[in-house]
């Protein structure tokens, strides 16, 4: 019987269900500090086309000013 592989398995899908929402929250954030809407989170279903133009999109600097998500957090002084 294999039951340390279903512990590590199980464990594992405990950790990736629990870092699956504040991942997204995360990138729907991200995208919101470039002016994009959240859903284009949603690009990366498409195969390789859709994981490269988030990965840009990410990548991004964030617009100057405020946009229609909020203010630039990193124009805010401390």
């Amino acid at each position: 019987m294999h039951h340390a592989e279903t512990e590590t398995g199980l464990f594992g899908s405990l950790v990736l269900f629990g870092l699956l929402i504040p991942s997204i929250a995360v990138g729907v954030r991200r995208l919101h500090d470039t002016g994009r809407s959240g859903w284009w989170t949603l690009i990366w279903v498409i195969p390789l086309i859709g994981t490269i133009a988030w990965l840009v999109f990410t990548l991004q600097d964030s617009t100057p000013g405020a946009n229609e998500y909020g203010p630039n957090l990193k124009e805010i002084p401390i």
